[in-house]
């Protein structure tokens, strides 16, 4: 289990305020030093905020809708010429002297009707759409979170693979135990030149080798342990120089607890020969 599910829990309560004790100093301890685990707490509180704004208010007491009714009517009418019928005009002005009635007005049939009843439908429908939305947004940055953080998991493992062949090559250079044998060209001006440094104990081996001559076609130098014991030689690797004769054998498979007399270095078959050398001695270990 990784620190990031041992949190996962903690993580939801404590959004919800509702983490206490030794968890709670823990997490906050944590929250302190991860930058993973803070912005998904980000994420939860948004998901609660939705939440909260997903809830259902209370119901307006009915007195205030007569307050709102009462204080409609109480303001003058204002009447829109060619708005009032013949009839009602030819009462108005024989009795001019009667105040205004909210009444009468056509919008208030309308209000009554349509007015609370419609504005609380079109509210509630405008923030059903809002959180909808909002959730919808804050799924689609999770899934973009979730495969950052993938690949970042991914490259940092790769990182950390590559670190640890390397602080494995530098103690095989820097053990005053490994064994160091240089190879020379064999019956001839020794141009190629080779050295393998070999740690019995780890069975790390790096081998250097330099101006080697070009591959003939369809073949390849191969790398053997001769064991200080007197058994078989041992492949330890295929490898193909570069354009300036230059070639590295890093850390092959090797046995366990196998004693190094000395290394050779064939020319060999594209395949290798692995059980036995076959192929021309290039260079060959002297010691040192």
């Amino acid at each position: 289990m990784s620190v990031h599910e041992q949190f996962a829990e903690d993580l939801a309560l404590y959004s919800l305020g509702s983490l206490e004790g030794a968890e709670l100093g823990a997490l906050e301890a944590h929250l302190a030093t991860c930058e993973s685990c803070r912005h998904e707490l980000e994420l939860l509180r948004g998901d609660v905020s939705l939440l909260a704004l997903t809830a259902v208010g209370p119901k307006p007491p009915a007195r205030s809708r007569q307050r709102l009714l009462s204080a409609i009517a109480a303001e003058p009418r204002i009447a829109l010429p060619g708005n009032t019928p013949a009839a009602e005009r030819g009462q108005r002005s024989s009795d001019s002297s009667a105040p205004s009635s909210f009444t009468d007005s056509p919008s208030r049939s309308w209000w009554s009707a349509f007015g609370w009843p419609t504005l609380r439908w079109v509210a509630a429908a405008t923030l059903v759409l809002v959180c909808v939305a909002l959730v919808r947004q804050n799924s689609a940055l999770q899934q973009t979170v979730v495969g950052m953080r993938a690949q970042f998991e991914a490259q940092l493992s790769e990182q950390g693979s590559k670190l640890e062949q390397a602080n494995q090559t530098l103690a095989t250079l820097l053990d005053p135990e490994a064994t160091k044998i240089e190879l020379v060209a064999v019956g001839s001006k020794p141009q190629p030149r080779g050295k393998a440094i070999y740690e019995r104990r780890n069975r790390n081996l790096i081998f250097f080798a330099s101006n080697l001559p070009a591959l003939p076609a369809d073949k390849i130098y191969e790398l053997w342990l001769f064991p200080a014991s007197g058994g078989a030689p041992i492949a330890a690797g295929l490898f193909k120089p570069d354009a300036r004769g230059s070639a590295t054998v890093v850390n092959p498979p090797l046995p366990e607890g196998v004693a190094a007399k000395n290394f050779v270095v064939t020319l060999e078959p594209e395949s290798g020969s692995h059980e036995a050398p076959r192929g021309t001695p290039v260079i060959v270990g002297v010691g040192e």
